[in-house]
C-alpha cells in the first residue's frame, strides 16, 4: 500500500492486519480439516461427501492466499509457523468427524465453522466500508463464498 493511500485510509492500518491475520489463521485451520475429512471420509455415498469437502477445502486455501497478499500489501506479515495458528485464530480448530461415516457430524462440523467464518468477514467489511475498499471487495469476496459453503453444507441434511 503507497503512502497516499496509508493516509487517507479509515482505519487503523495495525488493528486491520491483526483481524486479516486472524482470518488467515482461521482460512488454514478450516482448509487441512475439510482436505483431511476428504480423505478419510468413508461410508455410502463417500465419493460426493468427499468432493464436498475437497472444493470447499480449495477455496479455504484460496482464501488464505488472498488475504496473506493482503496482509503483505498493508505492511504486516501472516502467521509464518504452523504451530501458531491456532492460537492465533478467532477460534478453535473446527475438528474433525469421530466416525469417517458420520455425514451429520460433518455437516455440524462444517456449518458451524462456516457459519463463524461469515461472522469474522461480516465484521471486517462493516470495519472497512467506505474506508480501505480494497480489503472491503475482499471481505465481501470471501464473506460470499463462506455464505455459499454454508448452504451447501445446510442443505445436505
Amino acid at each position: 500500500m503507497g503512502k497516499k493511500a496509508r493516509e487517507i485510509v479509515g482505519v487503523d492500518l495495525k488493528e486491520l492486519v491483526k483481524d486479516l491475520d486472524r482470518a488467515y489463521c482461521d482460512e488454514w485451520l478450516a482448509y487441512y480439516a475439510w482436505w483431511y475429512m476428504a480423505q478419510a471420509v468413508e461410508g455410502k455415498g463417500y465419493e460426493d461427501m468427499a468432493e464436498f469437502l475437497n472444493k470447499i477445502a480449495k477455496d479455504e486455501l484460496e482464501h488464505a492466499t488472498e488475504l496473506a497478499e493482503r496482509i503483505i500489501e498493508l505492511g504486516g506479515l501472516p502467521t509464518n509457523r504452523i504451530a501458531n495458528l491456532e492460537k492465533g485464530a478467532n477460534g478453535p480448530y473446527p475438528g474433525v468427524m469421530k466416525k469417517l461415516d458420520d455425514y451429520d457430524e460433518i455437516i455440524k462440523l462444517v456449518t458451524t465453522a462456516e457459519a463463524g467464518a461469515i461472522e469474522v468477514y461480516q465484521k471486517i467489511a462493516q470495519k472497512t466500508f467506505g474506508k480501505d475498499h480494497d480489503t472491503y471487495q475482499l471481505a465481501t469476496h470471501i464473506l460470499g463464498e463462506e455464505i455459499g459453503h454454508e448452504e451447501t453444507f445446510e442443505n445436505l441434511k
